[in-house]
């Protein structure tokens, strides 16, 4: 069952990601942040797939870098530090949020607070962990993308997002991992290698999505998004 949901929960990420596209850049902006928040919310859940243990939010990281690589090539690389930049405000005030959620002192007909507390006691570790790899692992998928973009002068997209996913991704599992899982998933080691296998899966099981926007996304509609003016011409 979990992994037929493994599955599904791919298909919907990279049609999530496609359809906000479509949208325009304020939308793709969106769905990244908000995968950044579900990735830290999420994590602590463990499950086992294919006969191994991970945490059940590795569709998540992977999906904000691809989402990442995809609006640097059809907006640029300066958009895409900057929402760099909103996805980390965006996890401190979640952070933030959820504390003070904590904090509040629930009367006699509360029966929530106690899972709140065993869900959100673990949050300033994993969101603080996350908030500083992912800026650093964001930060360093667009210095390779950009590199690739040259290398490759401007062709091969769907290869380049996958090589700038591989190595951004390896770097990924392994700090977070170590930061902010250890001493709270059973096995370290075994977490790393079977979460890095799990995102080669969800990088080569989306990478034909990734194909698939130099067709569904049209020159002009790239265009008329940068230059809203040219409608009026």
């Amino acid at each position: 069952m979990n992994e037929l949901l493994f599955f599904l929960h791919i298909f919907i990420i990279a049609l999530c990601c496609l359809g906000t596209l479509k949208l325009g850049k304020e939308a793709l902006i969106s769905f990244i942040c908000m995968q950044g928040i579900l990735s830290n919310l999420l994590v602590t859940k463990q499950i086992t797939l294919l006969g191994f243990d991970v945490t059940c939010s590795d569709v998540f990281a992977v999906g904000v870098i691809m989402s990442l690589n995809i609006l640097q090539e059809y907006y640029g690389k300066q958009i895409t530090q900057k929402v760099i930049w909103i996805n980390f405000s965006m996890l401190l005030i979640y952070l933030s949020m959820t504390q003070i959620h904590l904090w509040y002192t629930p009367n006699t007909f509360d029966t929530m607070h106690p899972h709140f507390v065993e869900i959100f006691s673990l949050m300033p570790r994993l969101t603080l962990s996350s908030i500083g790899v992912y800026f650093f692992v964001q930060n360093l998928d667009v210095v390779v993308f950009g590199l690739l973009k040259k290398l490759f002068k401007n062709k091969h997209f769907t290869l380049r997002s996958i090589i700038a996913l591989i190595l951004s991704q390896l770097v990924d599992t392994t700090l977070f991992s170590v930061i902010a899982l250890y001493g709270v998933v059973e096995s370290i080691s075994h977490i790393i290698v079977v979460s890095f296998v799990i995102k080669l899966m969800v990088i080569l099981l989306t990478a034909p999505f990734i194909a698939l926007t130099k067709k569904y996304i049209s020159p002009s509609d790239q265009r008329s998004e940068l230059c809203p003016t040219s409608h009026l011409k």
